[in-house]
């Protein structure tokens, strides 16, 4: 199964301490659509999965673009500083075989973490990686392949 796993682009700072309705950037919006170039040649996804911040949303946007008829399920537990054991035992219950999770950082270095059993490595904005795996759980994930937009 493959996993893959996306930073939201850059975001505006927010407004009077509100970070869910956070906008991407026009860089931001550059960023999402150089990563969706990308993944646009490398998945097939069954399911997007996004968190319910705008950034996260509007980055997935782009995505989308070349993949229309995925269905997106929105998920509670992939912000910015949710718990990723509980994100990688949600994502583990997915019946999918190839799913694009668009989220944040912390959360999505520390599933990565999880998944490989390697070293903290932040994810830079609108970074993508894909990952392959038997099934979504802790140690069991290698990165096939990943992409750092140039904007």
């Amino acid at each position: 199964m493959q996993l893959t796993l996306v930073r939201h682009g850059e975001a505006a700072p927010p407004v009077h301490g509100n970070d869910i309705k956070r906008p991407l950037t026009k860089r931001g919006h550059l960023q999402a659509e150089q990563t969706a170039e990308f993944l646009r040649h490398k998945v097939q996804p069954d399911l997007f999965v996004v968190s319910p911040l705008l950034r996260a949303q509007e980055t997935l946007a782009h995505i989308q673009y070349y993949f229309s008829n995925v269905p997106v399920m929105l998920c509670d537990h992939i912000k910015p500083d949710d718990d990723p054991d509980l994100a990688v035992d949600w994502l583990s219950k997915l019946p999918y075989e190839s799913i694009v999770v668009v989220c944040h950082m912390n959360v999505v270095a520390y599933i990565a973490e999880r998944l490989t059993q390697l070293a903290f490595q932040p994810f830079a904005l609108a970074e993508a990686r894909i990952y392959e795996q038997a099934v979504i759980a802790e140690g069991l994930s290698t990165q096939k392949a990943s992409f750092i937009p140039l904007a």
